[in-house]
């Protein structure tokens, strides 16, 4: 068995948009909750009644900023985006379940559609890998 398995992608070319979109926030948001941590990062885990807010704020911070990275280039997508599907599952539950239960069904998916944009979009690189034009793809053709 190849050992690569992990890294081969589907060749399409349009894989790249979704790299992008993913990336962008996940980058985008994990550096928000460095730089702003009371207010993206620890502070909000803490009005949310999460445990040790401080290190998840840092921790969860720095995990989007270097899976999302890695989703950019395109390397280890497969493997990048299951810390942050996991991110998200813990988004809904932690964030969104009152909303569900507040606002109902409709209140509930209008807060969530970027949730859901991020989950779907990581499901789908966990499915088809980096794509055509990532480091993935570069390095399985170099070893064949």
């Amino acid at each position: 068995m190849n050992k690569l398995v992990i890294l081969r992608s589907l060749p399409s070319r349009t894989t790249i948009i979704i790299r992008i979109m993913v990336s962008v926030v996940f980058i985008s948001e994990g550096l928000q909750k460095i730089i702003f941590p009371e207010i993206r990062g620890a502070g909000r885990f803490r009005s949310i009644g999460l445990p040790a807010p401080e290190f998840l704020g840092y921790a969860i911070g720095i995990t989007e900023v270097i899976c999302g990275l890695l989703i950019l280039s395109g390397f280890l997508t497969r493997l990048a985006a299951i810390p942050l599907i996991i991110i998200m599952l813990a988004a809904f539950a932690a964030t969104k379940a009152d909303i569900y239960v507040n606002e109902g069904f409709w209140g509930f998916m209008h807060q969530s559609r970027t949730d859901w944009a991020m989950f779907w979009g990581c499901v789908f690189l966990f499915i088809k890998g980096g794509g055509r034009w990532s480091v993935d793809s570069r390095l399985t053709r170099i070893q064949q």
